[in-house]
């Protein structure tokens, strides 16, 4: 006979903590219980049945596994918030008794915790710490980007302004940047570390103000988590590089308004912290050191190359040298016809290197004022590019604006044209190109250096398209320009013979032409039999061929459509039938979203078609 099994004790039941009974069992405030989960990376899990995990109870509340609860009992951080309470007490009893000197002597000695062993917990390799600081990056840049209030100290922000440019910096030092869209929100950038995609947020420079119905001490719990995993990625990515980190900053630029020119990159030249220490061991009564082992293999590496009638200098000359190694490919077993081809150093070396990195090496860029210096700074830097801005936009420019190394001037207002202009000023203009801060960014997207002539000073710019990929079947205004072209010609030509055809018609009321039932003859043609036959009439009726053809294509194309289109929604309606109540509704959904996108996608290509009508229409007018 098994055991028997109490209610409550296995299953569901036990596997399942709901919050209430977490927060007791830790005996912790529900506060702090929210900071450890955030910390610890734990969250409320969905259970099967919710009825059996709630012991029999259907009340609506939240569920964690049992084993995570049991961890975050031995959390290290959870006993530093205790000792925080019990400090909290002592301090505010000093201060109602007026013990100064204890309060001083309590606050001095005040507990603080340390996030660093759950940073090494939560990323085992630096490659899991690289691949996870998407979000951490936009928390970074956007409590940057924030006014310092009751609910955000000064101190924080100081903070994330400071990773924010230790981030930029390493970018442009490492030239990692690859992909820049502008879009509502704020500026997405991509850039690759560690072989690692980065795709972060950083909001445009307006005056930002939180909302007072969001939680930031939710927020402020996640920014202390990501300022301490950020301090170890930049350590690691800056050492790597063979940077000092963190980078020297000059206060006084800093104050007035460097931005990233503030911080200044220093190589590291001690290299002792991170050479290994050598060992010592005891021989014959002597100490050997590994650096004194590693002296002796090369004097003996080189003494061999010197003799050549040594058996040494024989084994190394049958070993053939590193430079010439290739590997030979072998024929398979299993298939004798296929040769094993694998790269070698030379194979990878020979492959030719974009050179996208330098896209903006040969170009001088000089920033106006109504442009965003941060942000056009970081971007040409990264790519190579020198820039130069005016005072209102900050100090550290490099030259001003006479110099005349400058070839493009970024700008962002109408032309207006100066009567006082000294033909110095006049010669400068003609030299330079005054393009929008689009073409930068296309240009970066589009891995090549684009025309300036679309995006010339005042000019109507084309499409900026996100360059992270959209979904299938999605509108693409630069796609259908050539397909479009093509059909707007033909209508406009069927449109022009139409009116040609009622231009000679004699005015006889009631009367139908010959041409006009002919071709709804072919257009209403079932079989070849029919389409034969309206073809005759349509030659003795004096209708051209191309004519005719357009008509029954279109005839073909209506047909073969509406067939197909009637089979599958039958097709649907039966695999509907064969679905369950929960996958009817998904599907239903998933049906609804499509159509939704598609209606979307048919109104701005409705739209298009106007405007591109509208545009030919003037041309045709003006000419």
């Amino acid at each position: 006979m098994g055991r028997l099994k109490q209610k409550g004790k296995a299953g569901a039941a036990k596997a399942y903590v709901t919050r209430s009974a977490a927060v007791k069992k830790l005996q912790c405030s529900l506060a702090d219980f929210r900071r450890l989960c955030i910390l610890k990376g734990i969250f409320p899990r969905e259970p099967r049945n919710r009825k059996k995990a709630n012991k029999g109870s259907s009340a609506p509340t939240s569920f964690y596994y049992a084993k995570d609860i049991a961890y975050l009992a031995h959390e290290p951080v959870l006993r530093k918030l205790r000792e925080h309470k019990a400090f909290a007490k002592k301090l505010s009893r000093a201060l109602g008794r007026g013990e100064w000197s204890s309060a001083k002597s309590l606050e001095e000695n005040k507990p603080v915790y340390r996030l660093d062993h759950i940073i090494k917990e939560r990323y085992p390799t630096f490659i899991d710490a690289v691949r996870d600081i998407d979000d951490a990056l936009c928390m970074i840049f956007l409590f940057a980007s924030l006014p310092s209030d009751g609910r955000v100290s000064p101190s924080l922000i100081e903070n994330c302004s400071r990773l924010a440019s230790e981030w930029q910096l390493y970018v442009m030092h490492t030239r990692a940047l690859r992909k820049v869209f502008l879009s509502i929100k704020g500026v997405y950038y991509q850039a690759e570390a560690m072989d690692q995609t980065v795709t972060w947020l950083v909001p445009y420079q307006f005056t930002q103000n939180v909302p007072p119905d969001v939680d930031v001490r939710v927020m402020l719990t996640f920014l202390e988590l990501y300022q301490t995993l950020l301090g170890f990625v930049f350590f690691k990515l800056y050492t790597d590089a063979g940077l000092v980190y963190p980078p020297p900053r000059d206060a006084a630029k800093d104050e007035s308004g460097a931005g990233v020119g503030a911080f200044r990159l220093q190589e590291s030249t001690s290299q002792s912290s991170s050479a290994p220490k050598a060992k010592e061991v005891e021989v014959n009564g002597k100490r050997v050191s590994t650096r004194d082992v590693r002296q002796t293999i090369k004097s003996i590496a080189t003494s061999a190359q010197g003799d050549a009638d040594t058996d040494l200098s024989a084994a190394d000359s049958a070993v053939p040298e590193e430079d010439d190694e290739e590997f030979v490919p072998h024929p398979s077993t299993s298939n004798p016809d296929a040769t094993a081809s694998l790269p070698t150093l030379r194979s990878l070396a020979a492959i030719p290197q974009s050179n996208t990195s330098k896209l903006f090496a040969p170009y001088t860029f000089w920033l106006s004022r109504e442009t965003s210096r941060p942000m056009f700074e970081f971007i040409v830097r990264s790519f190579g590019g020198r820039m130069g801005w005016p005072e209102s936009s900050g100090s550290g420019s490099p030259f001003d604006e006479t110099d005349e190394s400058i070839t493009h001037v970024i700008i962002d207002r109408p032309v207006v044209e100066k009567p006082n202009e000294t033909e110095e000023e006049k010669e400068r203009r003609r030299r330079r190109k005054y393009i929008q801060p689009q073409w930068v960014v296309d240009c970066i997207n589009a891995g090549k250096v684009l025309l300036e002539e679309p995006y010339l000073q005042g000019k109507i710019l084309p499409p900026h398209l996100s360059p992270f990929g959209e979904l299938a079947g999605a509108y693409d205004p630069t796609a259908e320009l050539a397909g479009e072209v093509g059909e707007m010609e033909a209508e406009d030509q069927e449109a022009e013979e139409n009116v040609a055809m009622d231009a000679e018609d004699d005015g006889a009321a009631g009367t139908a032409r010959p041409e006009k039932a002919v071709l709804r003859a072919a257009a209403e043609a079932e079989d070849e039999a029919a389409l034969r036959a309206a073809e005759l009439a349509a030659e003795a009726a004096g209708v051209d061929y191309g004519t005719f053809e357009k008509e029954a294509k279109k005839a073909k194309k209506a047909a073969a459509k509406a067939p197909a289109h009637v089979d599958g929604e039958a097709e649907q309606e039966m695999n509907k039938m064969m679905m369950s109540n929960k996958q009817r509704k998904l599907y239903e959904r998933m049906k609804y979203g499509e159509k939704k996108r598609a209606t979307e996608k048919q109104n701005l290509e409705q739209k298009k078609r106007v405007i591109e009508k509208e545009k030919r229409k003037r041309s045709k007018t003006k000419t």
